[in-house]
């Protein structure tokens, strides 16, 4: 596959991944030791029975780096591929269970539901456990792989690796039909879609017995989240909505303006900082310059390889400065290295902070992102609703991102087949469930005014918003604390949000070397 092309998908995967994208989220998915297929006597594919048991077994969720691991339990709970026919092929939901500490714990879980999409809630709770260790105290940590993705029937497809620098639609057409020929032998991929999953996640509820549920969905997570309160609005207790996603909001036309203001927003802060603009002068024209110099001649470098140090010889063009520019976005610590690493390239032509930068997103995404999960759900849900006057080609031309993802988008919503999207889902949700919305005012893929949109149906809902942070807070330092605040009164009312004023934004590097002291 094209190095343009892989861009595209990995633009694409990451436009609603988790905080910190692949990279800083890749990992094993729970480890069950011998977990059942079905509880027995179940009627595959039809809704348990309130309370029909799962048969746990003890497994551990580890973290990518191996320093940590977490006790869990895990289970499958087998349901129908497509739940018009019960009776016809079944798919497994991989459930893993961290229990609470407490014996007196609540009936309530908290389920967590991973971005994406395409990502799956097992991986990536080990690099977000901290932000539940409060609520894990009193509450169990429910963690259901979405259908095709983690444990869950994943829909994955490996891409073949080769450099060429050009956008080139039919190598992108060739490598989606691919995808789609080998799933399909095995699967009905339009079943994919997150109606459907929803569905799954009221099985899993009634399997276990919860009474109802608390769910954070981070991203894409939380479209999932939101639909499942409309489906079963007597079933949630709470919401959290990290990096949200309105109802009403179909994703493409915008992500290449919303990371182009984040980038624009992360590069005026540095010049409003002494120390950073007193390094680097102006951020922005460096940026400027390099795009330009790019476009006309890329650039070999040669850096240490992300996994085995060996080096590494790549060709760092324009595609690779946007997954560069795109990756360091998605956080404050991440932003503070890239007026650095824009220097270094255009001034002192040195390409290795942004080169790796760029290596350790390609690296890990096919990890992470189950790439036919995630066609089956924006080919359904959002590219019907792209109309072309939503489309403004002068402006994205004019961004890192260019043309190049919604013209992806349609080539390969073109060929992929489009599942089952309930009548209502992109209509605004009304509902007083108690919801917690939470942005970050420089997030390059779901800004503030996401959540602003959807609140305007939620009359018990309060919104906080961190001015300099990207895309996800659950990496925030005290958001635990709010967490559990909020969970143990789901209400508008004050939460322990106060150490969220109190946090500092990491500072700028002004060299290899770090920040200024």
């Amino acid at each position: 596959m094209s190095a343009a092309v892989r861009r595209v998908l990995l633009s694409l995967a990451l436009a609603l991944a988790i905080a910190g994208g692949p990279a800083s989220s890749a990992g094993p998915a729970a480890r069950p030791v011998a977990p059942p297929a079905a509880p027995p006597g179940a009627a595959p594919g039809a809704a348990p029975t309130a309370g029909a048991p799962l048969r746990f077994t003890p497994c551990r969720i580890e973290h990518p780096t191996g320093l940590a691991a977490f006790a869990a339990e895990c289970a499958t709970l087998t349901v129908a591929e497509n739940p018009a026919r019960p009776a016809g092929r079944q798919v497994g939901l991989a459930v893993t269970r961290v229990p609470a500490i407490s014996r007196r714990k609540a009936t309530d879980p908290l389920v967590l539901i991973a971005g994406g999409p395409g990502m799956g809630s097992a991986a990536m709770y080990p690099s977000v456990a901290a932000a539940f260790s409060r609520v894990g105290r009193d509450r169990d940590i429910l963690l259901v792989d979405q259908r095709g993705t983690g444990g869950s029937t994943p829909l994955r497809c490996d891409f073949d690796d080769e450099d060429m620098l050009e956008f080139d639609p039919v190598a992108l057409d060739a490598e989606i039909r691919r995808c789609l020929a080998t799933l399909q032998q095995s699967h009905d991929v339009a079943q994919f879609t997150t109606s459907v999953a929803v569905g799954d996640l009221e099985r899993v509820r009634a399997a276990l017995g919860y009474p109802t549920l608390n769910i954070y969905g981070v991203s894409y997570g939380s479209r999932v989240a939101q639909h499942y309160l409309r489906r079963h609005p007597q079933r949630v207790r709470s919401l959290i909505l990290d990096g949200v996603v309105q109802p009403e909001l179909a994703l493409g036309p915008g992500i290449a303006l919303d990371a182009e203001a984040a980038l624009q927003a992360i590069l005026g802060r540095c010049a409003a900082d002494a120390a950073c603009r007193a390094a680097f002068g102006d951020p922005a024209d460096h940026y400027r310059r390099l795009r330009a110099a790019l476009e006309r001649a890329p650039r070999d470098v040669t850096l240490p390889d992300p996994r085995s140090g060996r080096p590494r010889n790549l060709r760092f063009g324009p595609s690779q400065l946007a997954v560069a520019l795109r990756l360091s976005s998605y956080s404050a610590s991440q932003a503070a290295l890239l007026p650095y690493a824009l220097h270094a390239a255009a001034v002192d032509g040195h390409f290795t902070p942004l080169a790796g930068l760029s290596l350790m997103s390609t690296e890990n995404v096919q990890e992470v992102i189950a790439f036919g999960m995630h066609n089956s759900v924006v080919c359904a849900e959002d590219l019907p609703r792209v109309r072309d006057a939503d489309v403004d080609r002068e402006r994205l031309a004019a961004t890192y991102l260019g043309t190049d993802m919604i013209d992806a988008l349609r080539a390969m919503c073109a060929v992929w087949p489009r599942g089952p999207v309930d009548a209502d889902f992109n209509a605004p949700l009304r509902s007083g469930v108690p919801v917690l919305l939470l942005s970050g005012g420089a997030d390059p893929v779901t800004p503030p005014a996401n959540a602003e949109a959807a609140m305007r149906g939620l009359s018990n809902a309060r919104h906080l918003v961190l001015p300099d942070e990207g895309h996800g807070l659950v990496g925030v330092h005290c958001i635990d604390r709010v967490f559990a605040d909020f969970l143990d009164q789901p209400a508008p009312a004050p939460l322990a949000a106060r150490c969220l004023e109190r946090r500092r934004t990491p500072p700028f590097f002004v060299g290899a070397g770090g920040p200024a002291p």
